[in-house]
């Protein structure tokens, strides 16, 4: 292995100290320069921030609270105060939800950190990369860009379509590196192999952007293509990345803090059960303190093989945005939610949604010491009262429900 600095090897304690410095001093630079952290940070003392359990403390961010807070609030929600005409580029991404670059960061130049993704795949100076993602409207091409640049790398702007002309670039520049989807190399792959001109000078690839299934992956091995992958979004840029092989997950990245809470909430879960990815960076021109990230994954015990010291995510493991409309009622995870946090006798449940008889039924099943009708009236009442809808509880053994993050199971064959 061959460490893009020192940071990815520190001894794990010292890492958590770092860390938390960083984090208080951001947290009062939030609460200064943004009116939203100003706001919902009010009663937040900065130095209490010391550890995982303090962190937990601060309310989650969610992607959907984005659009509203920059429809409120154009153009970025009161997250910032630094003006649009001072920050480096502007985006606009699908929701729509707005993301800005800032001009200057300490990551001089590499804002969303992917150069430590690009060094885990093997590409060094010298390399010329294939930048597959687009550069349009969203920041995917210049967050791939700028860590190639960060590297000493050339880079040949590519992208989707022109797929003839695209094989004659990597011919002719002798591209041996690539970065974007897990698929569209390989349809240039196949493309060039039914025109008799096969592209064999690229062998270092890093992938990201939808899964990499695991046939996917065989097939570029077979073919000689060394392939990592890499998990981050608009707003955060790197969350984590591949160290060593598909069997030993994902290395958090240095530079942010990223925990697994159970979905529509703030409450970190035990290592080993899946939940929500929650991610604070600290981009002083755009901060995101709790931003939940929409995905699920899960934590994995040890350290990676490839040395880095890092904690490491399974990798992405669905979504976590499990709304449904029950009964013409949108019903969120966060109002489930509400409703076990209440009584500490469950120790896990969801909600789950059937349909008999053209009817929609909902049932809280909950794994619990305690049961009883009594008990189950309670909590029907809750279920009322919160999510609006009348609904039936049943109680199970504890370790019964599968691990799999889900708190609303919709198991409605077709949509409502």
């Amino acid at each position: 292995m061959q460490a893009y600095d020192s940071l990815e090897t520190r001894d794990p304690a010292e890492r958590e100290r770092q860390l938390f410095d960083a984090l208080r001093a951001h947290v009062v630079r939030a609460k200064s320069a943004s009116p939203y952290y100003a706001r919902v940070l009010s009663d937040i003392d900065p130095a209490t921030l010391t550890e995982r359990t303090t962190l937990a403390r601060l309310p989650v961010l969610y992607k959907s609270q984005l659009i509203e807070l920059q429809a409120e609030s154009r153009p970025l929600g009161g997250l910032t105060d630094v003006k649009p005409g001072e920050m480096r580029r502007l985006f606009l991404s699908p929701g729509p939800i707005a993301e800005a670059q800032g001009r200057d960061t300490a990551c001089k130049g590499d804002n969303w950190r992917m150069a430590r993704a690009l060094n885990a795949a093997g590409v060094r100076q010298g390399d010329i990369l294939f930048n597959g993602f687009s550069y349009h409207l969203t920041p995917a091409g210049f967050m791939f860009d700028a860590a190639a640049a960060k590297l000493g790398c050339a880079v040949f702007a590519g992208g989707t379509g022109n797929t003839e002309t695209q094989i004659q670039a990597i011919r002719h520049f002798g591209i041996n590196a690539y970065a974007g989807t897990p698929d569209f190399l390989k349809i240039i792959m196949e493309k060039a192999e039914e025109l008799q001109t096969p592209v064999t000078t690229i062998t270092k690839v890093l992938v990201s952007g939808g899964p990499l299934f695991p046939q996917l992956r065989a097939w570029y091995e077979k073919w000689g293509v060394a392939i990592r992958q890499c998990y981050g979004t608009a707003e955060i840029g790197l969350i984590a990345y591949e160290g060593a092989g598909p069997q030993d997950g994902m290395v958090i990245a240095e530079e942010c803090i990223a925990e697994i809470v159970r979905p529509g909430t703030g409450e970190p879960v035990a290592d080993g059960e899946v939940g929500e990815v929650v991610v604070t960076t600290f981009d002083e021109a755009y901060p995101m303190i709790r931003l939940a990230t929409g995905d699920l994954s899960a934590i994995l015990p040890g350290r990676s093989p490839c040395g880095r010291t890092n904690t490491r995510l399974k990798g992405w493991m669905g979504r976590a945005d499990q709304t449904t409309k029950v009964r013409g009622m949108f019903v969120h995870p966060r109002q489930v939610a509400n409703v076990i946090k209440r009584f500490p006798e469950i120790i896990r449940a969801r909600l789950v949604v059937t349909e008999v008889g053209g009817m929609d039924e909902v049932r809280l099943i909950c794994e619990t010491q305690g049961n009883g009708s009594q008990f189950a009236e309670v909590l029907r009442e809750a279920i009322r009262i919160e999510c609006r809808l009348r609904g039936e509880v049943e109680f199970i053994a504890p370790d019964t429900l599968p691990n799999d993050g889900k708190v609303i199971d919709d198991k409605r064959t077709v949509g409502v």
